[in-house]
């Protein structure tokens, strides 16, 4: 975890996303830009082009998109791809690529197709299913939360930052013991969230 911040009220998905590009360029090299589909936004995908980055975003599908998904099934094709330019005004545009791809697994009543929207083509594709990590991890901060009842929204995002930071020091602390017992990293932690929250809780009374 790198940094978080409170979305302040009025702000647009672009301003948001401009600034924790500005915030993690400051502490890592950022190549390719993974986002969920709430930022598919056609100005968002054209700042990230600008600062020279490859991006992939799901796209939230409208009638035309969900046409060709269909025919893509009936086609039996693997992959679609089909390239773009929307209107961002001013008589400007954003090239783009859509790329179409059957889900291999879907849940009940979820589209059969999933639409991609990115601006490097299918080559950083696969690298979007590495975001199940995030999803993981989130779910990891929130069993380092502090349970509270309170409605103030500043005490709450300063327990979420603090969890953060727990979870930030847990997974280099599993890193570093890994890489000295093992040599390598893997996925699956030596040292658990139970291991440090007993050892925590041991130590601070906290928990």
């Amino acid at each position: 975890m790198l940094d978080a911040r409170a979305v302040r009220k009025g702000e647009s998905r672009l301003e948001i996303v401009e600034d924790r590009l500005n915030s993690a360029e400051e502490l890592v090299r950022v190549d390719n830009v993974l986002m969920d589909r709430e930022f598919d936004s056609q100005h968002v995908l054209e700042m990230i082009s600008q600062r020279g980055l490859s991006c992939v975003v799901p796209k939230r599908t409208q009638t035309s998109e969900k046409a060709q998904a269909e025919r893509l099934l009936q086609g039996d094709q693997d992959r679609y791809e089909a390239d773009r330019k929307p209107h961002l005004g001013k008589n400007e545009w954003h090239e783009t690529t859509l790329i179409y791809r059957p889900k291999k697994s879907r849940a009940r009543r979820s589209p059969a197709v999933s639409v991609f929207t990115t601006n490097s083509g299918s080559e950083h594709l696969t690298e979007y299913g590495y975001r199940w990590e995030i999803e993981s991890g989130y779910r990891s901060i929130k069993r380092f939360m502090a349970a509270t009842t309170s409605k103030s929204f500043a005490l709450r995002f300063v327990y979420f930052a603090f969890a953060c930071l727990l979870y930030s020091i847990w997974r280099a602390v599993g890193l570093l013991v890994q890489l000295e017992s093992t040599g390598e990293y893997e996925h699956s932690p030596i040292v658990t969230t139970d291991n440090t929250l007993t050892l925590l809780k041991k130590e601070t009374g906290i928990g």
